[in-house]
């Protein structure tokens, strides 16, 4: 851990250097600047490390020569600083675990109705509304890409882009399959129904993260259209792109012009094809090590919203709210801190296996 320490140290000071080196480019200087204040917290942590173990140094010098009230003076501070030096060592691992790189990145979320029909869509539109409270909270913005609505108020498919610096690394836990139990408001007999609604997260990547070649996409432009098929362009500026190798497609109807849409679908598809090569690395990953690090449980359902017992469960963690107004107004902070803290616990293990295996 000391060695690690001293390579971010040295990387700081470099960093540093390279700011007064560069004064006058200010993107440099931007990206200097903050590669710099990231390891910031973990340079003032390492300097608490070493004033508490050079405490501990000399607490042990003085129980091994002082006078008896010495001693037992040294014996009480070692007895303090033992739980402290503790608890900083773990903090300074968890900060010297790899992060994901794109846990500050702006995400694209899909919604899509599953199983249930109308009520699907409808609860497809209660999840966006939470979402976008989410976001409120946390004082991001949320952009409609692209939608195909019900008629009734729902949605068959929303897809949303959320910006913000860390919505990444809040939101990636989300993606999952999502299930609502409740009786629906077209439901005469009044029997509890159970419907499903899919979440897709993906980060926004750049262009040079996800090369698609040209050859590789059909593209195809058509007139844009509200609910119920009306026509609300009299020019052909929604886009739709097929990805050849995968069959993948993405519409995008939602921007003014033609080039608008064109951009953030193939934005859209850039995410979706990263995301993708993130989980087939993840997978092998997994099986190498034979660990439960995010296993298949995107595929399961991770959440079950009950309506007349007001009860949320995430069944990853099995952690419930009985308070599901405040979860639909974007109250899902006690789900996704359970789920980070997890995260972090179960990174911060394998990076210690890999260690031992080093």
């Amino acid at each position: 851990m000391l060695e690690k320490i001293a390579a971010i140290e040295k990387r700081y000071e470099e960093l540093t250097t390279l700011l007064e080196q560069n004064a006058e480019d200010y993107v440099k200087v931007a990206e200097l600047a903050k590669e710099r204040s990231d390891l910031e917290p973990v340079i003032q942590l390492a300097s608490h490390y070493r004033q508490l173990l050079q405490q501990k140094e000399q607490a042990q010098e003085l129980i091994d020569s002082a006078d008896q009230d010495m001693k037992d003076l040294a014996q009480s501070e070692l007895e303090e600083l033992g739980p402290q030096i503790e608890k900083v060592e773990k903090d300074l691992k968890l900060m010297l675990v790899p992060k994901d790189p794109r846990d500050d990145n702006n995400v694209y979320m899909e919604i899509r109705a599953g199983a249930g029909g109308d009520e699907a869509g409808l609860f497809a539109a209660d999840l966006l509304r939470m979402y976008i409270h989410y976001a409120e909270l946390r004082h991001w913005g949320v952009e409609i890409v692209s939608s195909n609505e019900t008629g009734i108020g729902g949605y068959k498919e929303v897809i949303f882009m959320v910006k913000g610096k860390g919505a990444y690394s809040r939101l990636k836990f989300e993606s999952g399959v999502h299930r609502v139990q409740r009786i629906p408001a077209t439901e005469s007999s009044g029997r509890i129904h159970t419907s499903t609604v899919t979440v897709a997260v993906m980060a926004e990547v750049k262009d040079i993260e996800v090369n698609i070649p040209e050859s590789d996409i059909e593209v195809e432009v058509y007139r844009s259209s509200g609910a119920g098929g009306q026509n609300v362009q009299k020019n052909s500026t929604a886009v739709r792109i097929t990805h050849k190798p995968t069959g993948m497609v993405v519409s995008c109807q939602d921007e003014r012009s033609q080039l608008q849409n064109r951009i953030r679908a193939m934005s859209i598809l850039r995410a979706r094809l990263f995301e993708i090569e993130e989980q087939k690395r993840q997978s092998e990953r997994e099986e190498a090590r034979r660990s439960q690090i995010g296993s298949g449980e995107r595929s399961e359902k991770i959440r079950t919203y009950n309506y007349p017992q007001s009860r949320v469960t995430d069944h990853r963690i099995n952690v419930s709210s009985f308070n599901l107004p405040a979860v639909m107004n974007g109250d899902i902070d006690q789900f996704i801190d359970e789920l980070s803290l997890r995260d972090e616990t179960e990174r911060l293990s394998t990076n210690l296996v890999d260690e031992d295996e080093d």
